[in-house]
């Protein structure tokens, strides 16, 4: 059962801003206020003829996590968006949860009342029900955000599959068949990570033929093995607060890309790149790469 929450004044307290995603003709875009493309570029970077794959990524990755929730409006598709048209992340991140018919959305928690102006499960609502969702965006965000419905899985990749890498967590593991296909009739299979804290769904998901990811906690890494899952796992996804050996052990596994979740300083993301981690998946890509070019590591 969904509720409403009350909230006054809602017509003042998000500001409207029109955003769009521009194609190959190259038409100008909208950017929320505050936010500017990269010096050089008045539209997306465009990928050429077939889609971008994994392959393709820098030495040094950097991910923008949620779309980079310190940002932008977590997994909403201006967010998303925004991290692109910025261009200072490689990889964009969402989540995904299924709604009651079976419908992939793009969503983190399991009810409503954190990041919208409702309350209830994301499972109890269909797709039509989906329509009438809308997101809550922190005042603590920069810039002026709109409400806006959260988008489904295929929507996102619809706007941006084969331009950008794309990360996914599937938070309901139900929900990896459905989003096998959806990947797949897009040709999206070497494009998309799907990520899960389950050894067991990244072996399913490599066995669907995806780009398999896995991430771990501080706590689990203390006592995994991580060359165990070698022959599957495509990206292991660490918590940066782990032990230094811990990290080194999973970057020594012989899994060919290791990421630090969830990385806001810069402190942090030297200390994971010093070990040896080739990815930052960070919150503040927009703020960590400006400070790289300020000439932190890269």
């Amino acid at each position: 059962m969904v509720t409403r929450i009350a909230l006054t004044g809602l017509a003042s307290a998000v500001s409207v801003v029109s955003l769009t995603l521009t194609g190959p003709a190259g038409a100008a875009s909208t950017l929320p206020t505050g936010v500017r493309p990269p010096e050089g570029r008045t539209r997306p970077l465009e990928w050429g003829t077939g889609p971008l794959t994994a392959a393709a990524l820098p030495r040094i990755t950097y991910v923008a996590h949620r779309g980079g929730a310190r940002e932008v409006p977590e997994n909403s598709m201006t967010g998303l968006m925004a991290a692109y048209e910025r261009g200072t992340a490689q990889v964009l991140d969402f989540d995904t949860r299924l709604l009651r018919d079976g419908t992939p959305v793009v969503f983190h928690d399991e009810t409503l009342n954190r990041t919208t102006y409702l309350g209830g499960a994301v499972r109890g609502l269909d797709a039509r029900e989906w329509q009438g969702v809308r997101l809550r965006p922190k005042d603590a965000l920069p810039g002026s955000w709109r409400s806006e419905r959260p988008p489904t899985v295929a929507e996102v990749l619809d706007r941006f599959g084969g331009r950008i890498v794309l990360m996914l967590e599937a938070k309901d593991p139900r929900s990896l068949d459905r989003l096998a296909g959806l990947i797949r009739a897009r040709g999206l299979t070497r494009s998309v990570f799907v990520n899960s804290n389950d050894p067991e769904v990244a072996r399913r998901a490599h066995r669907l033929g995806l780009l398999a990811q896995l991430w771990r906690s501080a706590r689990q890494l203390r006592t995994d093995r991580p060359e165990r899952w070698r022959s599957y796992v495509d990206l292991l996804d660490v918590d940066h607060r782990a032990r230094d050996a811990d990290l080194v052990r999973a970057v020594n596994s012989g899994i060919r890309r290791v990421w630090a979740h969830t990385v806001v300083t810069d402190a942090q993301r030297d200390r994971v790149l010093a070990l040896g981690c080739d990815g930052v998946i960070t919150d503040a890509p927009g703020r960590l790469a400006r400070a790289a070019q300020r000439g932190a590591r890269p």
